[in-house]
């Protein structure tokens, strides 16, 4: 017969056997959690990483297309305007200085030739024409340049004066100098006749 203290002994070993291995499962459990937890927030770290990363690049490639639709609409528009100029007729700027006997003009015109220049009178007006070349004509060969700004007149610039008397148009004359025009016009003094009456 198996006395009551061997009873307690083999009990309090299968007891302690049993703890032990309880506690290796519930250790080795955890450690296997604490791996998967480690892993699965690893990925999700590395799938919002991706996320951010795509959201960027797209964020960059959008800020660089509406650079570029920028630059397109600039270059549109100064386009536009080159050509608006180039088709309109605008005006010359000009002086006119009136006397007793003669009406005195001076228009600019700068960066041209005399022979560029072309004045016609009527009986009672007269007109100047020029054409000024645009800057960027002197830039032709190297394709690279391009207008940023412009304010100086192009194309072909007219101005025409009308007087308030006849103009003696045989005696008008023109001086050229230093990028003006010098013109000077007698006025067409007609003498009265007296009329008898009878």
């Amino acid at each position: 017969m198996v006395d009551s203290e061997t009873i307690e002994t083999k009990i309090s070993d299968k007891k302690e056997e049993f703890e032990e291995e309880i506690e290796e499962d519930v250790e080795d459990e955890t450690f296997d959690e604490e791996d998967d937890l480690r892993n699965k927030y690893e990925e999700k770290k590395e799938k919002g990483k991706n996320i951010a990363d795509n959201v960027l690049n797209d964020l960059y490639t959008s800020i660089d297309e509406f650079k570029d639709y920028i630059k397109n609409v600039q270059k549109n528009a100064d386009q536009r305007y080159a050509d608006y100029k180039k088709a309109t007729v605008q005006t010359l700027d000009v002086d006119l200085i009136e006397t007793k006997d003669i009406y005195y003009i001076k228009a600019a015109v700068p960066g041209v030739t005399k022979e560029d220049v072309s004045i016609e009178a009527g009986d009672n007006d007269i007109s100047i024409e020029t054409t000024f070349k645009p800057y960027i004509e002197e830039f032709e060969e190297d394709e690279t340049a391009e207008v940023i700004a412009s304010s100086i007149k192009s194309g072909r610039c007219v101005k025409t004066i009308r007087f308030e008397n006849s103009i003696d148009l045989e005696n008008i004359t023109a001086k050229f100098a230093n990028g003006t025009v010098i013109i000077t016009i007698p006025k067409l003094i007609i003498p009265k006749h007296k009329v008898n009456v009878e």
